[in-house]
Order: C-alpha cells, then sequence, then structure tokens
C-alpha cells in the first residue's frame, strides 16, 4: 500500500485546486456564452472558487538559464499566508533552493533558483496561502 506523505497530500491538493480553477474557468465561459453577453455576467461569477483565489507571478518569466534566480510575488486571495511554493512536481522540479522571503497575506515574496536539470518547457508553480491556492505555469527556454 502506498505511504501518503504531506508533500502527496500538497500537491494533490494543489492539483485538484488547479481543476477547480479550470473548471471554474471554463464554467464560467460556457454561462456567457449561454447568456449571450459576457459583460452580463456579475463580478461575484468572475471570480475564480473559494479555495483557488491566490494569484502568483513568477519573474522572470519565461526563463532562459539553469540555475538562474527567480521572483515568486502574488497575494493570498483571503488566504491566511504564504505557506509553501511548489515549482514543478517533487519527483521532477522545475524549482530548487524555494525561500519564502515575506508570507504577508496581502503581498508575498519568495525567490527560488530554476532545477539544474530543467529542459525546454512549461511547468507549474503552485502556493498554498493556507486557505487559498493558486497556480501559474513557468515557461523555461534553456
Amino acid at each position: 500500500m502506498p505511504r501518503i506523505t504531506t508533500t502527496g497530500r500538497v500537491v494533490g491538493g494543489l492539483v485538484a485546486v488547479s481543476g477547480l480553477i479550470a473548471a471554474g474557468v471554463i464554467g464560467t465561459a460556457g454561462a456567457s456564452d449561454a447568456s449571450g453577453s459576457a459583460q452580463e455576467m456579475s463580478e461575484q461569477e468572475a471570480r475564480p472558487p473559494k479555495g483557488a483565489r491566490a494569484t502568483v507571478r513568477v519573474s522572470p518569466n519565461p526563463t532562459t538559464e539553469r540555475g538562474q534566480e527567480v521572483t515568486i510575488t502574488g497575494d493570498c486571495g483571503g488566504g491566511t499566508g504564504l505557506k509553501t511554493v511548489l515549482g514543478g512536481f517533487p519527483d521532477n522540479p522545475a524549482l530548487v533552493n524555494i525561500r519564502i522571503l515575506k508570507n504577508d497575506p496581502n503581498g508575498f515574496l519568495a525567490k527560488a533558483n530554476v532545477a539544474p536539470t530543467v529542459g525546454n518547457g512549461v511547468g507549474p508553480v503552485f502556493v498554498d496561502c493556507g486557505g487559498e491556492a493558486g497556480v501559474t505555469l513557468l515557461v523555461t527556454h534553456v
């Protein structure tokens, strides 16, 4: 029987949240098509679902060198503060040496380095903000 680790639960939860975000975006797009006008949507309908309201940005993006330092910023969208940053997946990380420098829910800051084994491609960067999660994509051209 496989052992579930804390990292596995965090990754699983973040992957599930990214699916909710996608479903919310698809559902919102479908609702706007059905109503005939995206302008008729209220601001509440345009928001991501509860649990997926953190925002995250990575700079520079795209990255161009292995080992390059990147800055991760964003806000927790109602969460309690930045708890975890995960670049890629535990068995295949895109980011290493992740350091949370400021965990403020209104504006967090973290630094990391592009993994020395990363190649050209696109991978997720997840954040856990204590009740809210967020995801963005990191593009690498090394």
